[in-house]
């Protein structure tokens, strides 16, 4: 929910990086029901971060996503329910650094066969003279056009803005904790094109709250990490999220992260449980039967294996439910990196 940019993900001092970052990580998403192979994501992504200076950095990735598989045809308007989508996405932020503010300036797009995304921030930081206190400011827009290839929604669009203000306060050397504020507003299309009847309100509201804790415990060479979200939406889809995690530290530079992730949700107030159409009550009504938007519980578990090498690699790989990324991280000193960048 947070803009991008402005979540710090260590205990350090706000301050320009000294150091270059290039990942490239590969995310493979399967799910499934019992016999049945459903849908499968395969997602390449490349991220760098470059600083051009002692107070300015600019970042920047790329995703490609390729969708394929099949939904639950019993709701869903394509013959055979088959699947078959990609979406390529893409952000650039530059951030600038003036003493004790921090202000950054980004814009992302992303384009589907049938959506057409683009966005733009800005986020102010500013730490307080001992540098263990930041206080964070964001505001971004999107506009989104949709155009199904069943000809249901044709030339649709969503206007959305969405604010941000956080503080992240660092405790002691071994502890710091972060709490965020996001609220988020639209207006326009957010219907489903392809579920059977299905009409949803023309606008939404949601206000997100999300805290982190991080302690650290040298003596054991691992960091307990403590999540909690809870997002209230106009929709009704209520949710809470509770999530733990624990990094240990091992020999040779490797290190294992085991975590638990708890999460309900309450239904949407215009969801309606199978059979369909039950509680359709016809043109203009709001409603719906899009399981995304039910009542559920879920308890995931996952595990991350990382390893750092010599010269700045590091490579992870990640197992969550159904879910499984694989990623290699590169990182260099600046002037390093200025030097590979630079044409001869």
């Amino acid at each position: 929910m947070a803009l991008p940019g402005i979540v710090p993900a260590t205990a350090v001092a706000e301050s320009p990086p000294d150091k270059g970052i290039f990942s490239i990580v590969y995310g493979d998403y399967r799910d499934w029901q019992p016999g049945k192979d459903r849908m499968k994501v395969q997602s390449p992504t490349m991220f760098v971060l470059f600083p051009v200076n002692d107070s300015t950095a600019v970042q920047g990735s790329l995703v490609y996503d390729a969708v394929t598989g099949a939904s639950p045809s019993f709701f869903h308007t394509l013959s055979g329910a088959s699947i078959g989508d990609y979406r390529t996405a893409g952000d650039f932020k530059i951030t600038k650094w003036f003493g004790p503010w921090t202000v950054g300036v980004g814009a992302a797009y992303s384009s589907e066969q049938d959506y057409v995304s683009r966005a733009a921030s800005i986020d102010v930081r500013y730490s307080t003279p001992d540098n263990n206190r930041t206080y964070a400011f964001g505001i971004g827009g999107a506009s989104d056009d949709i155009d199904s290839i069943n000809n249901v929604a044709r030339d649709k669009h969503r206007r959305s803005q969405e604010f941000l203000i956080g503080i992240t306060q660092v405790l002691n050397a071994d502890a710091i904790v972060q709490s965020n504020l996001t609220y988020y507003t639209g207006h326009g299309y957010y219907s489903d094109p392809y579920k059977s009847l299905d009409t949803r309100p023309d606008h939404r509201r949601t206000l997100a709250w999300l805290t982190r804790y991080n302690q650290a415990f040298p003596a054991r060479d691992g960091t307990l990490q403590l999540t909690y979200r809870l997002i209230d939406d106009s929709f009704g889809d209520h949710s809470n999220m509770v999530e733990a995690a624990w990094v240990q530290g091992l020999p040779q530079g490797w290190s294992v992260t085991p975590n638990i992730r708890y999460l309900t949700q309450h239904a949407a107030d215009f969801y309606f449980n199978p059979p369909w159409p039950r509680g359709y009550g016809g043109e203009g009504q709001n409603y719906t039967a899009d399981t995304r938007l039910s009542s559920f519980g879920a308890v995931t578990a996952g595990l991350t294996v990382a390893k750092t090498f010599a010269d700045g690699w590091s490579s992870y790989a990640r197992r969550r439910a159904a879910a499984a990324t694989v990623g290699l991280d590169f990182m260099r000193s600046s002037a390093a990196i200025r030097r590979r960048l630079t044409p001869a």
